[in-house]
């Protein structure tokens, strides 16, 4: 879910220099919080104002996945204001994205994974890339990395998707703002 837009500028507001941060408190159900104006000043439209995204963990048909898009946009500027984070009446807009199956989930026989990739990286002109083509959690980045690569190697014929199963392999990766 997409909460827009505050009315207090960027420079006057509560909000953390971070782009995203994970929310930890118990009595709300927000999951991340991202900055849009910390990202880069070219994402938001009006950079005196404070542009957030709110991240809800759901499933489909679920009381959060059905609320309507009003509702929904009310309960997530009650639970900034609950947080601390603005001022309910602050609220210019909102807009709700449902992204069904965002994370990969892992049941069972995920050990076994190594054979589904074996069989498929068999397959010539076949490139799986991103969270749910790589079946592997990666951020916005490693997805896009991914795609990157599996780009040129098919512009470049080559078949070999060792590169495109190396992203995201390090022990930390962090963000930075530049």
């Amino acid at each position: 879910m997409t909460q827009n837009a505050q009315s207090l500028s960027a420079d006057q507001s509560n909000m953390p220099p971070d782009n995203w941060i994970y929310i930890q408190e118990r009595d709300v159900r927000i999951g991340r919080l991202q900055v849009f104006n910390n990202w880069s000043p070219h994402l938001v439209s009006d950079p005196s104002k404070v542009w957030l995204g709110l991240e809800y963990f759901c499933q489909e048909g679920d009381d959060l996945w059905t609320k309507p898009d009003d509702e929904m946009i009310r309960f997530a500027a009650a639970e900034l204001a609950k947080i601390g984070m603005i001022d309910e009446s602050d609220v210019l807009d909102g807009t709700v994205i449902r992204v069904p199956k965002t994370y990969p989930a892992y049941f069972g026989s995920y050990s076994d994974f190594w054979k589904i990739r074996e069989f498929v990286d068999g397959i010539g002109n076949l490139f799986l890339v991103g969270r749910n083509g790589m079946h592997r959690y990666n951020n916005q980045d490693h997805s896009m990395l991914t795609a990157k690569l599996a780009a040129e190697a098919i512009v470049a014929g080559n078949k070999d998707k060792s590169a495109i199963w190396d992203v995201n392999v390090d022990d930390e990766y962090h963000e930075e703002k530049k």
